[in-house]
């Protein structure tokens, strides 16, 4: 047997001994964790989060593959406020623990569009499964353009939003 056929057979049974082991790893999860992220799923589709937080998904009607969903989008929000972006809340929730984001969801407020108050009033039952099902899609995409302060244009698209409160 030739050293380079060795070599791929090798890397040929490592991949398939990886792929073992991460299948092994799903089969781990409890019903109970699957039922968790399952309802994460669901809150996350119904609560508007791929909304602003998926490129392409309210102008596709939902129409994005879930690899892709939460990754956030570079289409600025633009108000009195300045210009927001909708986050990563994949690579965002993968650097929190459950408790630091049930925390973050109780408390924050951050600028329009975002609708803070209504992470205020979920259920800590509900916020432990959105934060599951981040989890269990994992982190992904790249980081959002940073917020642009009032009176300064944005340099990419953006929607406006005349006369609403800061």
């Amino acid at each position: 047997m030739s050293t380079k056929y060795r070599a791929v057979a090798r890397k040929g049974l490592a991949a398939m001994a990886m792929l073992a082991a991460s299948s092994a790893g799903l089969a781990r999860v409890d019903a109970s964790e699957r039922a968790q992220i399952e309802r994460g799923r669901y809150l996350v589709r119904i609560a508007g989060c791929n909304d602003c937080h998926t490129a392409g998904y309210a102008p596709s009607a939902g129409k994005v593959a879930e690899q892709d969903w939460l990754m956030g989008d570079g289409l600025g929000h633009k108000g009195q406020w300045g210009t927001t972006y909708p986050g990563n809340l994949r690579n965002y929730l993968n650097g929190l623990s459950e408790q630091q984001w049930l925390e973050v969801a109780k408390t924050a407020r951050y600028r329009p569009p975002m609708p803070w108050f209504t992470l205020h009033q979920m259920a800590d039952e509900d916020l432990r499964a959105i934060y599951r099902f981040v989890k269990h899609l994992g982190p992904a995409g790249s980081p959002v353009p940073a917020w642009v302060p009032p009176g300064h244009e944005p340099a990419g698209p953006h929607v406006t939003y005349p006369g609403l409160p800061n």
